[in-house]
């Protein structure tokens, strides 16, 4: 029984309902790399080997569709830096790793920048949420990888991240042009030496 001081908690999904949301943001965020955020929704149901009306259960609108994925995906990044760190050869090397992995968060957002400048209510906190999960995580890489006399001490993260985002600006729209290449230069820069 409840405090009656206390709200009651908010039920918590089943593991089942969880595992099923997941590979549901999974399928569409393939989904989207592969077509881009107009793609309709029965392709994103059929990836996920679910019916258009689950997807509808769990995501009412696009843009709520749009929001999660973006959600989910800040997250899976967000988690990757410490994992990377506790796991990798050197701090340096965590480091390239989770801005391997942010640069494929960039170039692989096909629409999502245009639905994010769009007037829908359901974007305008996301800019917010993705630099309030994802900036600690670049400040805990690039802090670690100065302590181990790797990098150059110095380096700001919000401006780290913001050069790496500017270097994936437009990959997609010139074969010419490989993002990947520019932003090792840009790490390698880091070393100071």
């Amino acid at each position: 029984m409840a405090d009656n001081d206390s709200a009651p908690a908010a039920p918590r999904k089943r593991a089942d309902a969880r595992r099923n949301q997941q590979t549901l943001l999974d399928a569409a965020a393939a989904t989207f790399v592969a077509s881009g955020v107009d793609v309709p929704v029965r392709e994103i149901a059929a990836a996920a080997g679910v019916g258009v009306g689950t997807i509808y259960r769990h995501f009412p609108t696009r843009a709520d569709l749009i929001v999660a994925v973006f959600r989910h995906q800040v997250e899976a990044c967000a988690a990757a830096g410490p994992a990377l760190l506790a796991s990798g050869d050197s701090p340096h090397a965590a480091l390239t790793a989770w801005i391997d992995l942010f640069v494929d968060f960039l170039v692989t957002k096909h629409g999502l920048a245009e639905a994010l400048q769009s007037d829908d209510a359901a974007f305008e906190t996301l800019h917010t949420y993705f630099l309030d999960r994802l900036i600690p995580t670049c400040a805990q890489l690039l802090e670690a990888a100065t302590d181990a006399g790797e990098i150059i001490s110095g380096t700001d993260p919000y401006e780290f991240l913001r050069a790496v985002g500017n270097l994936c600006i437009g990959a997609g729209n010139n074969p010419r042009y490989n993002p990947r290449r520019m932003v090792a230069l840009l790490v390698t820069g880091l070393r100071g030496q």
